[in-house]
Formats: structure tokens, C-alpha cells, sequence
């Protein structure tokens, strides 16, 4: 019903032609810029067309002004500023001026989304989940049997999160085999790939990333974090291969395995070396975790800036009230850029070992983006540790990053200058 409401206020609104807008800011200023997104987001699922003022305060939001607009923006905590239509106007002038950085993007209609995750995985076990359920953003929860039967196309937006594509089931063998949890895993995975058509984990989970590789070229948005990205890669890398050992799929791997690698295959990544060892908790040498010294204080990420007006998608992507983010750990932290394929952009990175944290590409109509580390405001997260409380980091710059790629594909096609 609130959504009725609002579609008709906004129709009213503009037979009224009110000759001011809301201006939603996203710099220091904003009390709640998780929220901010989720706004927006519930703004364009009802209809109303927003703009995105990309490199100005922040990157922030202009839209119409509805009593219900404005009603919804203090239920949610958001910060907001009533603009007559002469400082709307000054504003986009100054934002049109070829001297300075920054742009104005019509958002136009909210993405399906869809979130790879397995039946009973709670949402603070996916810092994206997370961030969609405290942002009041919807999405859907499809696995692999989704994928296998072809249900992909029905959405817009894809993510991955902390999952092993390769069959290896996270490579928690050697720490956690003995778990229930664990064992619990190995046997819902098996019991699912039997039931889908293949003899292997493996081979299911190729066909799942095969699938999703399809997606994107057919125009979708993929996402992805953690051990989401380098996993992928390397299982569509091993595609004519088995990287596995006796243990993840009752059989020795092929002892040839590294020379078959197909990195054409590949989003991201090639002349990665597979790590061999089964015991050893890494898939690659993609993988820059150990470069880390693991001191909290000085780990941080830049982000680096694109010309607004010419590189529109990496400007959409790294929107943020701060240019240094801090750092935080994942199986798959970030990614040595000397493994990156010359075609990747890399969007942040820690200069002081040569990594790259949030990178993004093409692959035919659709694009990706992949962000290492686990969780943006829980540094070293570990198996078993409490579920963080997003209510305390509303001002997140690492959680911002996930929530543009939700926006992004909103933006109206023609603006596109990527």
C-alpha cells in the first residue's frame, strides 16, 4: 500500500509542477549513507526518476519533492536539504562545467537482484546480504539448481559471495573436517550434485560458473567478494582439468592440472599457480593475504579517481565520502596485480604491496566487479565470530563500495560513456 501511495503522490506531485527537490547529500554531512542508498533504491522501484550527482558532496542524490519523499527520509534517519529550483539550477551548472570533475546520471529503474547463497545461511555471514537487509533493499536468494535449470535471466544483478567454485569446498579440510557443520556441507553439496545430473561437486560447480559467465555476456551485472572472485576465475580456468584431491572429490587431481589452466576462460586473473597442497588454506597465488601484517591501524585501501564525465561506471562504482577506506581480511583479501589481465580496471588498491582491492571489467554485454575481503567493519572475521551490527558503521566507505554496484545498473543507458 505505501508503495501505492507514493506512486500516486508522485503523479500528483508533478501535475503540481512544485518548484523545489530534495537533495540527499553523501558527504560527511549525511547521518546515514546506507540508508541513503536503500532510499533510493525504494524510490526507483516505485517510479520516481532520480539523479545521482556523481563527485558532488559525496556523490549525492537529487530528487522530486513529495511529502512522501520526505516523510520516508526521517523514518529512515537520512539526512536531506529542500532546494528551490534556482540553487538545483546553480548546482547542475556547476556541475556541467567542463573545469570540474563530477556529472549528473538519471537513475531510472531499480535492478532485480538476485544473491548465490545456500538454504540456512544467515545474512550476516555475506556482508552484502547484510548490507541489503539494514538498507531495506530486496533481493532474492537462488543456489545452484536456480542456475542449472536456467533461471538466471530473470534477473538483473548477481552476487557471490564467500563460496568455493572449485569443489574444494573451501579448502576447511584441514582446520574444520571434522566439524559437523563441515560435514554437513560436503554432504548437502554431493547429495545436490547427484540430483542435478553430475558425478562431482566440481563439475556442478562448474556448470554454475559457467552459467553465471553466460549471464554477463548476455548483459548482466555479477558482483562479487571474497573467495567468490578468485575461485570463479580458477574454476573456469580448470575447466578441462581436475584440480581437486582424493578427499573433495574421491579421486586424485590430474598431476598435470597447472599446464592445463585455460586463462582465456578467465574475468580477471591468469598466470595464477594453483596451490597444490589440500591442507594448505588457499586456492592460488591470486590471493594477497599473507602480503598483509595484519595491523588494523595502517591497513588502508585508495581509491582511485575517474574523469566523471568520460569513465561514468568506475565514477558510479567508487562513490564515497572518502578516498582511503579501511582495510579488512577474507579468505581472499585482494589480488597481486601482477596476476590482473592488462584489460581489468582497478578501481582501489593498496600501494604499499602492490594489490589490487576492487576491480571491475567487461565481458560481452554485461559487466563485473570483484571486491576482496569479507566484511567492510569486522577487520579479521573467523569462522563462528558475533554477526556485525551495521546499526554502529552507517557511515561505512567500505559498504558503501557494494551498495553503488547496486545502483549502478539504474543509470540511464545513453549517459553511459564506458
Amino acid at each position: 500500500m505505501r508503495k501505492f501511495l507514493l506512486a500516486i503522490a508522485f503523479i500528483l506531485g508533478a501535475l503540481n509542477s512544485q518548484a523545489s527537490q530534495l537533495l540527499i547529500p553523501m558527504d560527511e554531512s549525511q547521518t546515514n549513507h546506507l540508508k541513503a542508498y536503500g532510499l533510493s533504491f525504494y524510490l526507483l522501484e516505485n517510479g520516481v526518476v532520480i539523479e545521482w550527482l556523481l563527485n558532488y558532496r559525496g556523490g549525492s542524490f537529487l530528487t522530486p519533492h513529495l511529502v512522501s519523499i520526505e516523510e520516508e527520509l526521517v523514518l529512515r534517519g537520512i539526512s536531506y536539504e529542500v532546494l528551490a529550483d534556482g540553487q538545483v539550477n546553480r548546482i547542475k551548472s556547476e556541475i556541467g562545467s567542463p573545469e570540474v570533475n563530477m556529472e549528473v546520471v538519471q537513475l531510472e529503474k531499480a535492478p532485480k537482484i538476485a544473491v548465490y547463497t545456500p538454504g540456512g545461511k544467515q545474512p550476516w555471514d555475506d556482508a552484502v546480504t547484510l548490507v541489503l537487509e539494514y538498507a531495506e533493499i530486496p533481493y532474492e536468494k537462488i543456489y545452484d539448481s536456480t542456475i542449472i535449470n536456467g533461471g538466471l535471466p530473470e534477473y538483473d544483478w548477481l552476487h557471490l559471495h564467500h563460496e568455493d567454485f572449485t569443489g574444494q569446498y573451501g579448502k576447511f579440510y584441514a582446520a574444520f573436517r571434522s566439524y559437523p557443520w563441515y560435514k554437513k556441507q560436503v554432504a548437502d553439496l554431493e547429495a545436490s550434485a547427484a540430483k542435478l545430473g553430475f558425478n562431482k561437486v566440481s563439475e556442478l560447480k562448474l556448470a554454475v560458473a559457467t552459467n553465471i559467465k553466460n549471464f554477463v555476456i548476455g548483459g548482466g551485472f555479477l558482483f562479487t567478494m571474497c573467495s567468490g572472485t578468485d575461485s570463479f576465475d580458477i574454476a573456469l580456468a580448470a575447466h578441462e582439468t581436475d584440480i581437486c584431491e582424493q578427499m573433495f572429490d574421491h579421486d586424485p587431481s590430474d598431476r598435470d592440472a597447472q599446464s592445463k589452466l585455460d586463462y582465456d576462460n578467465t574475468f580477471a586473473f591468469e598466470d595464477f599457480k594453483l596451490e597444490r597442497n589440500p591442507m594448505q588454506y588457499e586456492y592460488s597465488d591470486i590471493d594477497g593475504t599473507k602480503l598483509h601484517k595484519r595491523n588494523e591501524r595502517l591497513d588502508k585501501f585508495t581509491l582511485f579517481e575517474f574523469s566523471a564525465k568520460w569513465d561514468v561506471v568506475p565514477t558510479m562504482l567508487t562513490q564515497c565520502h572518502t578516498d582511503v577506506v579501511n582495510g579488512f581480511m577474507g579468505q581472499t583479501t585482494d589480488f597481486k596485480k601482477d596476476l590482473i589481465k592488462s584489460n581489468v580496471l582497478i578501481l582501489g588498491e593498496t600501494k604499499s604491496i602492490n594489490t589490487a582491492r576492487y576491480i571491475h571489467g567487461t565481458m560481452g554485454q554485461g559487466t563485473w566487479t570483484f571486491y576482496g575481503g569479507h566484511d567492510p567493519e569486522d577487520y579479521e572475521h573467523r569462522v563462528g565470530d558475533p554477526p556485525t551490527d551495521l546499526e554502529l558503521h552507517p557511515n561505512s566507505p567500505g559498504y558503501r563500495l557494494i551498495l553503488n554496484n547496486i545502483l549502478f545498473p539504474a543509470a540511464k543507458k545513453k549517459k553511459r560513456k564506458t
